[in-house]
């Protein structure tokens, strides 16, 4: 029997996507602002594809990923007619036309446009959002890949070889870190790089949204983001952390908590020897530490025994920066590090069900697959947000509201239509 939360959750998506997903999340006043934060004005009044056309365009790409460039710009006529942002009469633009537009406006306006808007979407009655009072957030990174040209991959490179290898991948990839908020899966942050050359690992990219991070967040990342340096600049953030870690990372127990966790101290890497060891035992006291040196933290430590594969029986350890067990017990933050795994979820979205499995970006040039990266955030967050308000009024978790049926119904929603004469 199907759960009532889910029909009422359902119904509620089936009426609110006639309005459009993109103008309800996505209004023309944050598109203008964005385009003139970026000085992409529009030169002439009577241009066919005005800037804030192509912003829309460009996340209409996104949602219709299979169909070509005339194809796309037909769905979107009819749309931003009746939304009042047509404001001039043209016929149909050419393919070429299109691709000179894009050009024209550039990556910039939706980087600016996607920050502006990609906020959390979850609020206090949204099931799983909130431990301890903070929202529960995750940072992870995936690839795509970009089609083969001389400029995507002097710009990408291609993952662990050079061009000319006689094994070298097929594709270039752009590498894409983004922090999303685990109950709506939705993308509130993002950075794009290349697989190759210097500061294109995942940390690298990492590493510029961590000043970013809001005070009321719990951000949870994987084993791979940990390092001493990039912890301390998350935390000086003001966020709560919950980090995983390596096995082969010193945790000295100073103190044993009733829930099964422990008061640990993550000392510089730079500090050895003698001096180890005194900043050791000054967390032991609970004297004050210099940040710079050293940094106090809980650890929580478990198996996960059914689990599968390789990693059963591994010994799992977390550590956070809410060093007060009541606020959040053992229990509680082993279970909140396995919402990390929604973020997972969300790139799977956004590679799988809107781009399609396994298929390549349809830009040939860096600055174009970047401005098509940010139209595929900006949907994937209004998608996202929309079915997390759905699920919220209909008080069910919004992992129960499926991500591919949402996008179905928005695509049967904006269909083609003719292009003012």
């Amino acid at each position: 029997m199907t759960d009532n939360g889910v029909v009422m959750a359902g119904g509620w998506l089936a009426d609110q996507v006639t309005f459009g997903v993109l103008a309800s999340s996505v209004p023309r006043d944050a598109v203008d602002d964005a385009v003139a934060a970026a000085g992409r004005q529009a030169r002439r009044r009577d241009g066919k594809l005005p800037p804030h056309v192509m912003v829309y365009f460009a996340m209409a790409m996104a949602l219709f990923a299979d169909d070509d460039y005339e194809e796309v710009a037909a769905r979107l006529a009819g749309t931003l007619g009746s939304w009042g942002c047509w404001e001039s009469s043209w016929s149909v633009p050419t393919s070429g036309g299109i691709t000179q537009a894009r050009q024209r406006l550039g990556w910039e306006p939706l980087a600016g446009l996607f920050a502006r808007v990609a906020v959390p979407a979850a609020d206090a009655l949204t099931k799983g959002a909130f431990l301890a009072g903070r929202r529960l957030m995750a940072i992870d990174g995936f690839e795509w890949d970009a089609p083969d040209t001389a400029e995507n991959a002097a710009e990408f490179g291609y993952a662990g070889k050079s061009a000319g290898d006689a094994d070298c991948p097929a594709f270039p990839k752009a590498r894409v870190v983004t922090v999303s908020e685990c109950a709506s899966h939705a993308v509130v942050d993002a950075e794009v790089g290349g697989v190759a050359g210097k500061g294109a690992g995942e940390q690298s990219l990492a590493r510029k949204l961590y000043r970013r991070l809001e005070r009321d967040w719990l951000l949870i990342a994987d084993r791979n983001f940990y390092n001493w340096q990039d912890w301390c600049a998350a935390a000086d953030s003001g966020a709560a952390l919950l980090w995983r870690v390596k096995a082969d990372l010193t945790l000295p127990v100073l103190e044993l908590l009733p829930d099964g966790s422990y008061r640990s101290v993550l000392i510089s890497p730079k500090t050895g020897g003698k001096a180890r060891g005194q900043l050791t035992e000054a967390a032991r006291a609970g004297e004050d530490l210099d940040p710079g040196l050293a940094r106090p933290v809980r650890v929580t430590e478990y198996e996960v025994p059914d689990r599968d594969g390789d990693g059963k029986g591994e010994v799992i350890a977390l550590i956070t920066t809410i060093t007060d067990a009541r606020e959040a017990p053992a229990i509680a933050l082993a279970e909140a590090y396995h919402q990390r795994w929604e973020h997972e979820t969300g790139n799977d979205q956004l590679k799988t069900h809107l781009r399609g499995p396994g298929k390549v970006l349809r830009s040939k040039s860096p600055d174009m697959v970047r401005q098509e990266i940010y139209g595929y955030l900006l949907i994937h967050w209004a998608v996202s947000s929309l079915i997390c308000r759905a699920a919220t009024e209909a008080d069910i978790d919004p992992d129960r509201v499926k991500f591919t049926r949402t996008v179905r119904i928005i695509r049967r929603a904006i269909t083609p239509a003719a292009f003012p004469p």
